[in-house]
């Protein structure tokens, strides 16, 4: 992952969540860095989670303020583009 993008990208996630593990997957082929945040360990970042998505459901991605709910691979490639993040 390269810092140069690093806190463009935020997935709000849990250790067991399958579509969270793909994303991820998916985010390093594309090449794009990003941070995890994970709701069930830190009541903080869940707490961000419900003030950016009126949810408690994973995954949720944050990018660039673009909020993503699901593991949406075309809205998250529309965004990464729009963004200029890929």
């Amino acid at each position: 992952m390269s810092t140069a993008t690093a806190t463009n990208v935020i997935i709000y996630s849990t250790p067991t969540c399958a579509f969270c593990k793909t994303e991820k997957q998916y985010l390093d082929h594309l090449g794009v860095s990003y941070i995890v945040k994970d709701v069930e360990e830190d009541a903080s970042a869940m707490e961000e989670l419900i003030a950016k998505s009126n949810q408690q459901a994973v995954p949720v991605t944050d990018i660039d303020g673009v909020i993503i709910r699901g593991f949406d691979r075309m809205k998250i490639d529309a965004t990464l583009k729009e963004k200029a993040l890929v």
